[in-house]
């Protein structure tokens, strides 16, 4: 793993974040941003800093993302003002907005001198490149009638400059064919995780006698924690797939709405981000229930040492979010509080999990570890090497506090861009790993336990728990009390 970074080296991390070289390679752009388009210097143009973008009215900001017959936006450029637009303007309202620089522009060069009017096909095909990065990067922007409106406004407008071979009519269709259908998966994908979604409590089985020893267990599913921990990198990469750059940035967007006092049914729709939230949920309480409800001693010391093994693979892996699972689930009180079993563990390799993950110093070790992993990442050779899976609460804690401790505009009106540059830049990094395909082979027996086994509430676990080992002290004593009480009149 990478060696710690000193402050200094964080100091001039951060001083360096706004700049576009910081990913622009990543998003392997062909084309240049320094080239910058000749609109003169007015109040709100975009302002520079070491040739960078940092700031710029709204209007201007929307000027630069449109191209123009001899200028074509950095697509890094153009990721975060899509990403960040959605803060300040609806996506309709944008498209609205780029038409009518769109048809301006074209306008221009039809009444300009011959060879502006040769360079209409040249400026049809930028305007075409532009659409499609934006429907295929932010595919949801067009999922109502506003937005299909205005993107089919601009499209029949540039069809327009190529009426003779209609070629771009065919790129444009196919265009809107790929949208239709990324639209129809996202759609279908919401809609059956709609029919499952239930709270973590709600799963549980409340415990009135002690489980039975031959119960199925974890164990007689999968003994190897390697393999274990594979099929938990195979599920956190079927989650993470169906989480998109917008899904993020509606916390930003949400947040601003309610400091704002507005209402955007837009931005509480966060399906994808709950879904992958109430999986580590679910990861963490399964994890309680195995070691709670084994009945005897000694195998609910082997529990424990199995996924003190399993969050150590899940670790070398680059499985971050179930190895956090892993150990939140040991450290809930329930199974924290069986001093019996935990005097039998080997608790070596588990603290030094828990070093890992250790809160002091905003997560240090552990971000310490997810830099080396994404190290790794960028010059891997294989998948295997490839996968960076990181904590998922963490990583969007990290985008709350970046939101709320920068403003997003400058005293003088204009917006900090600087702010959604390094949004953008972690937004990125994160959708660069999700696209990471599981090298490891399925296994639909381990997977559908993992996802199905039955997973005890908070009172189930502790009812276990006092059942393995009682109560020690007057608070526990009183606790396991209420509780029998609370059994007793159930039955």
């Amino acid at each position: 793993m990478a060696e710690p970074l000193c402050n200094a080296a964080v100091k001039k991390c951060k001083e360096t974040m706004p700049q576009t070289p910081i990913f622009s390679s990543m998003l392997g752009s062909s084309c240049s941003g320094q080239v910058q388009p000749d609109m003169g210097e007015r109040c709100g143009d975009p302002v520079y800093q070491d040739g960078n973008l940092i700031s710029g009215s709204l209007e201007a900001l929307i000027e630069r993302l449109v191209p123009t017959m001899d200028y074509y936006p950095d697509r890094t450029y153009i990721f975060t003002f899509l990403l960040s637009s959605r803060v300040f303007i609806h996506p309709h309202e944008l498209l609205a907005k780029v038409g009518q620089i769109c048809i301006k522009q074209k306008q221009q060069l039809e009444t300009g001198t011959e060879a502006e009017k040769a360079k209409l096909k040249s400026f049809a095909a930028k305007i075409i490149q532009l659409l499609k990065e934006w429907t295929e990067t932010f595919p949801y922007d067009f999922q109502d009638e506003k937005s299909m409106k205005e993107l089919k406004e601009i499209a029949h407008r540039i069809t327009q400059c190529d009426e003779e071979n209609g070629t771009v009519k065919k790129i444009i269709s196919q265009m809107t064919q790929n949208l239709l259908m990324a639209l129809s998966a996202r759609s279908q994908y919401q809609e059956i995780r709609e029919k499952f979604r239930q709270p973590v409590a709600d799963k549980g089985t409340i415990l009135k006698n002690k489980p039975q020893s031959t119960q199925k267990d974890i164990l007689s599913v999968c003994c190897d924690p390697l393999v274990l921990a594979q099929q938990l990198t195979h599920i956190e990469l079927e989650r993470v797939s169906n989480i998109y750059p917008e899904d993020l940035m509606q916390i930003v967007s949400h947040m601003d709405s309610l400091d704002n006092h507005k209402c955007r049914g837009d931005v509480t729709k966060t399906y994808n981000l709950e879904a992958y939230d109430n999986w580590f949920n679910c990861l963490s309480m399964l994890v309680a229930t195995e070691i709670c409800r084994v009945v005897k001693k000694k195998q609910r010391t082997r529990m424990v040492e199995f996924f003190i093994d399993v969050a150590r693979e899940c670790f070398n892996i680059g499985n971050f979010n179930s190895m956090m699972a892993i150990i939140s689930g040991m450290n809930l009180s329930p199974v924290a509080r069986l001093k019996k079993t935990w005097s039998k563990v080997k608790t070596a390799k588990f603290d030094v999990l828990e070093h890992h993950m250790d809160p002091s110093s905003n997560f240090c070790n552990y971000r310490t570890a997810l830099q080396g992993a994404a190290q790794r990442s960028q010059t891997a050779n294989s998948n295997r090497e490839k996968i960076v899976i990181p904590v998922f609460n963490l990583f969007i804690k990290d985008i709350y506090f970046l939101h709320k401790i920068h403003t997003n505009r400058l005293p003088n009106g204009q917006i900090n861009f600087k702010k959604f540059w390094e949004i953008s830049r972690q937004i990125h990094d994160f959708m660069t790993w999700k696209q990471v395909e599981c090298p490891f082979e399925k296994d639909k027996k381990i997977q559908s336990y993992l996802l199905t086994a039955p997973i005890y509430s908070e009172e189930a676990l502790f009812i276990a728990s006092f059942e393995s080992e009682g109560p020690e002290n007057h608070m526990e004593k009183d606790s396991w009390k209420t509780l029998r009480t609370t059994l007793l009149n159930r039955a």
